[in-house]
C-alpha cells in the first residue's frame, strides 16, 4: 500500500483528483504527505536547526524547564520521560514542547492543556523562531483540515470555528542512533495512535517512521524538509464517527540520529468532539487531558 503525496495547492483548489486521494488516505491508510506549502525547504531547515541547537545544550541547563518539575506539558522531556505503550520500555528520545498562549485573564489559563511556554534562557533566537514557526504550521495544518473537510463531503468550514484557541502543541523531537543494548521493548516511540485531531509532521528527512497497514506489517514513511507527514487522532476518529481513520504507527530506530517535529493541531479545550447529531458531549480537553496523564511519566498515577 503506498502513502500518498499531495499537492497542497491542488487541494486548496478543490482538484478532483486529489479530492479523491485525499479522501482515500484519510478514510483508509490514515496517512499522507503533502507537498507545495507555505512552509519552504529553507525554512524548513532554518526550524530544524533551532531544535538542534537546543538539544545540544548541556543537559543541567534543559534540566532547569524539565517538564517533570512544571507538571505540565511544556518544555524538555528527557528521554524515559514519556511510555505511550505500557507493554514496551519509555520511550527512547528528548523532546522540548511548547503551544497555545491564552490573552491575560483568561481562567483556561489554568487548564494543562494552556500552561505557560518554557524557553532556554542561553537561545535568545529560539524562541522567536519556534513561535514564528508555531504560527506558520497552524496555517497550513487549517488549511490541510479545510481539504479534509472537503474531501469528506463536509462544508469547508466545517473545523474552522473549533480552532480560535486550539489545544495546539508543537514538539521537538531528538531520537539518538539507536544503542547496542536496544531490545524488542525499546522504541524512540513504541506503537501508538495520536490522540488529537490532525498531526503535521515535518521532519529530517531521515528514516525511521513506520505504520502500520490495515491487514498487518509496516510501511515506512518519510518526508525532506519543506514537505510533510499528515495522519489523523483518536479526537478526529471519534469526531468523524470513524469515517477518518487514527492508524497506529511507531519510531523503531535507526544507526542515525532523528530530528521531528510534530504540530499537534487540536481544536479549543470546549469542543464537543462526539459524532455530530449523536446528542453526546464529549469534551476534547477532557480526552486530551485523560491520555496525557496515561503517558507522562511524571503524570501518571503510582
Amino acid at each position: 500500500m503506498m502513502i500518498p503525496r499531495l499537492d497542497a495547492r491542488l487541494m486548496a483548489k478543490g482538484d478532483a483528483d486529489t479530492m479523491a486521494q485525499l479522501r482515500a488516505a484519510a478514510t483508509g491508510i490514515g496517512f499522507f504527505t503533502v507537498f507545495n506549502t507555505d512552509l519552504t525547504p529553507v525554512r524548513m531547515q532554518d526550524v530544524l536547526a533551532q531544535y538542534r541547537a537546543f538539544f545540544l545544550l548541556p543537559e543541567a541547563e534543559k534540566a532547569t524547564i524539565d517538564m517533570a518539575r512544571t507538571g505540565a506539558n511544556r518544555g524538555w522531556g528527557a528521554s524515559g520521560s514519556e511510555q505511550v505503550d505500557p507493554a514496551a520500555n519509555p520511550d527512547y528520545k528528548q523532546f522540548f514542547d511548547s503551544g497555545f498562549t491564552l490573552p491575560a485573564g483568561d481562567p483556561r489559563s489554568a487548564l494543562p492543556v494552556y500552561a505557560p511556554n518554557q524557553w532556554p534562557v542561553s537561545l535568545p533566537a529560539f524562541q522567536r523562531e519556534i513561535e514564528r514557526y508555531y504560527d506558520q504550521a497552524r496555517g497550513v495544518a487549517m488549511d490541510v483540515l479545510r481539504g479534509i473537510a472537503r474531501a469528506i463531503d463536509a462544508p469547508d468550514d466545517y473545523f474552522d470555528e473549533a480552532f480560535e484557541t486550539p489545544m495546539a502543541l508543537l514538539r521537538g523531537n531528538y531520537y539518538p542512533a539507536r544503542p547496542a543494548w536496544a531490545t524488542a521493548r525499546d522504541f524512540g516511540i513504541a506503537t501508538h495512535t495520536d490522540y488529537g485531531c490532525l498531526t503535521l509532521l515535518a521532519t529530517d528527512g531521515g528514516p525511521g517512521l513506520e505504520v502500520r497497514k490495515r491487514g498487518g506489517g509496516w510501511i515506512p514513511v518519510s518526508a525532506p524538509p519543506g514537505e510533510f507527514v499528515i495522519n489523523f487522532g483518536e479526537m478526529m476518529e471519534i469526531w468523524t464517527d470513524g469515517l477518518v481513520r487514527a492508524t497506529p504507527h511507531r519510531v523503531i530506530g535507526t544507526d542515525l540520529e532523528r530530528i521531528s517535529i510534530p504540530l499537534f493541531f487540536n481544536p479549543s479545550h470546549d469542543t464537543n468532539i462526539a459524532p455530530r447529531g449523536s446528542g453526546k458531549t464529549m469534551l476534547a480537553g477532557d480526552h486530551l487531558s485523560r491520555r496525557f496523564a496515561e503517558t507522562y511519566v511524571h503524570l501518571k498515577k503510582p
